[in-house]
């Protein structure tokens, strides 16, 4: 089901972060059976089955190549003409995919707003912050002139940027990584959005202004009440941010729980590799856990399972069949033919790991 008009429609109210999707209330957005291939030939992603709740904050995680970013990009269509999708984007149970470009359009920056990994590239070099973020208030509120100017003040004042009216005027290379991500955020609220997709908004920031920004996203959500999708390699990120998290490999989703539940029981292999690579802040020293080899390249993922060249549990029959995600315990779904299998973790060398003190605080 399309929209007929470019005007979106009445945004229900906000609900307690983290309850939509799991009290049977309908979910804000949802991908079902999605998937990307390039070129129409070489397949990215791989049917995905994913949803966020109102309120509700999902991490997705995993190796670069796994196909994180590319799916949410492609699911508003900002991928170009060579990509092409199927399945269904779902927005409050409209099919975004039925949208014209100018319907779209509304959708993208409005209700659905987009943090990149590298702000720098994101921003327009040539034109001021205060042009900028102007344009997203006509756009999707219909400010202009002094209220837009007095709007725009406002969002810069909230994203932790001081003496807004000479920031205003300065340009992007004026500002450092952390502040022009600041910017972005600022761009972000600027459209009032539902949802809020992160996709590794503190890549290239160093650890302190990591931090700030991290917070910064977690007191949005909390005075906002916008819905959060945070994309990241660092589990540990979204661990302290997020209450589900879906874990990605080979453009498939292979294992999705609530937050600490899968930091401390996760049932997948190659969740079990990530978190053996993670350090922690307590307990005794010990030498971490690579998992071996590297993530397939799209044109080249094995049969059957796509981890099974690298998992330690692998059996024959891993080589040829395909995992479908079936529920390993309550909310957790794993991707794996030796689900319920005993295991040895200890001959897998793939160590459950405790959950670190700083991940899974409230967000």
């Amino acid at each position: 089901m399309s929209r007929t008009s470019g005007q979106s429609p009445d945004r229900p109210q906000w609900s307690a972060p983290g309850h939509a999707a799991t009290a049977g209330r309908p979910a804000l957005l949802r991908l079902q059976d999605f998937t990307v291939t390039l070129s129409g030939t070489v397949p990215i992603v791989r049917g995905i089955d994913l949803s966020v709740g109102r309120g509700e904050a999902l991490g997705i995680v995993g190796e670069s190549g796994c196909g994180k970013s590319i799916t949410w990009l492609a699911a508003l269509r900002l991928l170009g003409r060579n990509v092409a999708t199927g399945g269904e984007v779902q927005l409050d149970g409209q099919d975004v995919g039925g949208l014209s470009e100018r319907e779209l359009a509304r959708v993208r920056g409005g209700r659905i707003a987009l943090i990149f990994q590298d702000p720098a590239s994101a921003l327009n070099p040539v034109q001021r912050i205060g042009t900028q973020i102007a344009e997203v208030l006509r756009l999707h509120r219909g400010l202009t002139g002094e209220p837009a100017r007095r709007e725009a003040l406002r969002l810069l004042d909230r994203v932790g940027i001081a003496d807004g009216p000479r920031r205003l005027k300065q340009y992007p290379h004026e500002f450092s990584g952390g502040m022009n991500q600041r910017v972005m955020i600022a761009l972000a609220l600027a459209g009032e959005p539902d949802v809020l997709i992160a996709d590794e908004p503190t890549t290239a920031l160093d650890a302190t202004i990591q931090a700030q920004v991290l917070d910064l996203i977690r007191e949005l959500r909390r005075e906002t009440g916008m819905a959060l999708i945070l994309i990241s390699h660092d589990i540990g990120v979204v661990g302290d941010l997020c209450e589900r998290i879906a874990v990605m490999y080979a453009g498939r989703i292979v294992e999705t729980a609530a937050t600490h539940d899968l930091l401390t029981r996760p049932r997948h292999p190659y969740t079990q590799g990530l978190l053996a690579a993670l350090p922690t802040l307590t307990g005794p020293r010990q030498r971490l856990t690579p998992i071996p080899g590297t993530v397939p390249a799209p044109a080249a993922i094995p049969p059957g399972c796509a981890f099974a060249p690298r998992c330690p549990i692998a059996v024959e029959r891993c080589g040829h069949e395909l995992p479908e995600l079936t529920f390993a315990a309550q909310d957790q779904r794993a991707a794996c033919l030796r689900l319920g299998e005993p295991i040895s973790l200890e001959s897998a060398a793939l160590p459950v790991m405790a959950m670190p003190a700083q991940v899974g605080a409230p967000a």
